[in-house]
């Protein structure tokens, strides 16, 4: 799941930066308006977490125009007003969720979740197919009741598969949600993870379609 993170405080957002990352998340980080406007405009996210003041262009700005544009990725504002009127008016300019500062790290974390959750139609909490069993909010997965432990990068591929049951995704469409701005990408990662989740669970879950890209079929067959 890639996160656009919106925020100017350099403290603030390395702080986030960091937790949404050790709780699996891929995140690009923009520190200002401007910029968040153009990543909005080129690159797909699941969830945005946006701050209000921001330089060059306001946060209520980015949310505006972004809506405008019919980009309907759920905005999770993240701010210091602390008022009802600013809170009805981020809702009103299309915003999903709003969480004032200071705030826990595991309750944007869970929030986020089930934004997007809810923008992909999921409404329960844990993923199932077959034997396989999913839990994002607990990092867990079983496989015919048993744990199987993933490292941070498979359960993310895996994450990503599944919430695209029955669609095919290009390798490059993997990576652009294990990986944020600036981070090194092996160019075999993807194949290494996929190859390490058929040897964990089953060589038959996960379909290969030559030349395109991988995929978990809707239902099982």
């Amino acid at each position: 799941m890639k996160i656009l993170l919106v925020e100017d405080d350099r403290l603030l957002g390395d702080g986030i930066r960091a937790g949404l990352l050790q709780a699996g998340f891929a995140v690009d980080w923009a520190q200002d308006g401007r910029t968040a406007e153009l990543a909005l405009s080129g690159e797909a996210y699941d969830a945005v977490v946006l701050d209000l003041g921001l330089p060059r262009l306001s946060g209520m700005e980015v949310l505006a125009r972004a809506r405008a544009a019919r980009n309907a990725v759920p905005v999770l504002i993240l701010t210091a007003r602390d008022t009802v009127p600013d809170r009805i008016a981020g809702l009103d300019a299309g915003a999903d969720d709003y969480l004032v500062k200071p705030f826990d790290l595991g309750e944007l974390q869970a929030r986020l979740r089930a934004l997007i959750r809810r923008s992909g139609q999921q409404a329960e909490p844990v993923l199932a197919h077959g034997a396989l069993r999913l839990d994002p909010a607990a990092r867990s997965a079983s496989w015919q009741g048993q744990p199987v432990e993933l490292s941070a990068r498979e359960f993310a591929v895996l994450h990503t598969l599944l919430l695209n049951a029955g669609r095919v995704l290009s390798k490059a469409q993997l990576e652009e949600s294990l990986y944020g701005w600036g981070e090194e990408i092996e160019s075999n990662a993807v194949e290494v993870f996929v190859h390490h989740l058929r040897r964990k669970l089953s060589a038959e879950l996960i379909r290969t379609v030559r030349g395109v890209g991988y995929m978990i079929p809707k239902a099982a067959e």
